[in-house]
């Protein structure tokens, strides 16, 4: 029987790559932004960190702030007809 050959970056060799001028160090600014609730963001991941990362079908969807979960932050968006609660680290969210 055939295994399953999915992971959680498959098939995201163009979204979650870097262009060469922007490689390097982490933002520490993006890293440790403090976001509102009710405030609306942008979904754009940051490849070289993984950690808080959202399902890269989400990748540049806006959505809004919910609240705070630990270091994350809970954000509604809304994927077709569905409201889905997504938890999400802040280096991958960009204002509005």
């Amino acid at each position: 029987m055939a295994k399953h050959h999915a992971g959680f970056r498959r098939k995201t060799r163009g979204i979650l790559s870097k262009n060469f001028k922007r490689k390097g160090k982490i933002s520490l600014k993006a890293f440790f932004q403090e976001l509102k609730e009710g405030e609306k963001v942008v979904l754009k991941a940051e490849p070289a960190y993984q950690n808080g990362m959202y399902y890269p079908r989400f990748h540049g969807k806006g959505g809004m702030i919910m609240g705070r979960q630990g270091h994350c932050y809970k954000v509604l968006i809304q994927d077709g007809k569905k409201d889905k609660l997504l938890l999400v680290h802040p280096v991958h969210l960009k204002r509005f």
